[in-house]
């Protein structure tokens, strides 16, 4: 397994920092960054409004990107994904670009409490047009049912970044 070479992705609720840390990370250390919001927004433009959009644009995405992300791997290029991986099967599609590649991972885990989350959603949101997709308490709550925190027994290494409310 080439060791040098790493595969960055992140598991937290929405708003938790997962996009910010992934900005940081991949400055940091001169890395590849995809930001999977901005894919769908190019390729499906108008198109993502509902959650319901978004489950059936997102595995197009997955799709496309999944020889894209192994082929730059293989070529010892680290890959910082900005996709989500808040759930067990999403976890899945990132352990399968890495164990393709043979090149080691690191799974971030934003350990953020909901308060957090709808606090740094609404600073986020500020400036949006009404109606801009994902922004409110109620639909961070109907994203939210949906989230699985990493375990230890998926196996994965992790680094857990925890943040309480101030």
């Amino acid at each position: 397994m080439n060791e040098e070479t790493t595969l960055h992705f992140f598991c937290g609720k929405m708003a938790a920092g997962k996009s910010t840390l992934a900005r940081k990370l991949a400055e940091e250390n001169n890395v590849i960054l995809l930001v999977e919001d901005e894919w769908l927004a190019q390729l499906f433009p108008d198109e993502i409004a509902t959650i319901s959009d978004y489950i059936k644009y997102e595995p197009r995405l997955k799709k496309v990107m999944l020889s894209h992300v192994i082929a730059l791997l293989s070529r010892d290029v680290s890959v910082v994904l900005d996709f989500p991986a808040n759930t067990v099967e999403q976890r899945q599609w990132f352990r399968c670009l890495y164990e393709t590649a043979n090149v080691a991972h690191i799974l971030h885990y934003l350990d953020v409490s909901d308060e957090v989350c709808k606090r740094q959603l609404k600073e986020r949101s500020r400036g949006k047009p009404e109606g801009s997709a994902f922004t409110t308490d109620a639909e961070f709550e109907a994203i939210t049912q949906y989230f699985q925190p990493p375990s230890s027994s998926e196996g994965f290494d992790m680094f857990i970044h925890k943040q309480e409310p101030i």
